[in-house]
């Protein structure tokens, strides 16, 4: 079958189901696995040129409703008869089934099952290792600086806070991505600070640029030297390469 995929999220979960090699196009942000990289790039994930895509005459397109806009992508699809599954998730449970629906609809749904159950295995055995301890450190996960933008309740960062033994600071606000600023940052003084923008890699994020912010020299994180630049691509994206970035944080809070 010949695959494509409109967002990073869906060529990872093709990753995690070993069917990479079916990929005959990607969205200009797909960027792992390296191999990708090869492959025609169709556009960033808001302006897909669907014209190369018909080009490409995919048996399957995997479409995406995670960042809004992204619906004129499904519209044209739609007009043009491309054949299509959309994927949304928004927990790591939606992960595990959409490695199901995704090998599903490529008939081969023992690859989706055995990719869920790997998933669900990893997951478990980090959620095992913390259960055991006693405090849990609170995380302030920024997503985006000015505004400020963190998850809130209904979000996978908040269950990956949660898996790795600790917990989201923001978890109270009953939203997907909370629109805050830093004083309510500082109001709660957490004992980590997570960073991981969006779109923009870990080596051009520098702690200065947090530590300087005015009144955070008293936070708790801050004092401590918690400030955690991380791989936005382990964090931000729903995919199962957020058991990296689970497996990872789980090791720099508790070692």
């Amino acid at each position: 079958m010949r695959v494509i995929s409109l967002c990073p999220s869906n060529t990872e979960i093709m990753e995690f189901l070993e069917l990479t090699d079916l990929l005959v196009g990607v969205d200009d942000f797909s960027d792992w696995p390296e191999s990708v990289k090869t492959l025609p790039q169709l556009g960033p994930d808001l302006s897909i040129n669907l014209d190369l895509v018909e080009e490409l005459k995919p048996d399957l397109v995997l479409a995406s409703l995670s960042v809004p806009g992204m619906e004129k992508n499904i519209e044209g699809l739609d007009a043009r008869n491309i054949p299509y599954i959309v994927l949304n998730p928004q927990s790591l449970a939606d992960i595990e089934n959409d490695l199901i629906t995704t090998a599903n609809a490529l008939y081969m749904p023992e690859r989706g099952q055995e990719a869920a159950a790997r998933f669900r295995s990893r997951l478990e055995n980090i959620k095992q290792k913390a259960a055991g301890i006693g405090q849990r450190p609170k995380l302030y996960w920024e997503w985006w600086p000015k505004p400020v933008f963190t998850p809130g309740s209904i979000n996978w960062l908040t269950e990956v806070s949660e898996a790795a033994g600790a917990e989201n600071t923001f978890k109270d606000v009953e939203l997907a991505s909370v629109q805050t600023d830093w004083d309510d940052v500082k109001s709660r003084n957490p004992d980590y600070i997570c960073v991981a923008w969006v779109g923009v890699r870990k080596q051009k994020v520098k702690k200065e640029l947090v530590i300087n912010r005015p009144g955070w020299e008293e936070l708790e994180a801050v004092r401590n030297d918690r400030i955690l630049i991380l791989e936005e691509e382990l964090y931000c994206r729903p995919s199962p390469r957020l058991l990296d970035g689970l497996e990872k944080l789980y090791h720099l809070i508790h070692n």
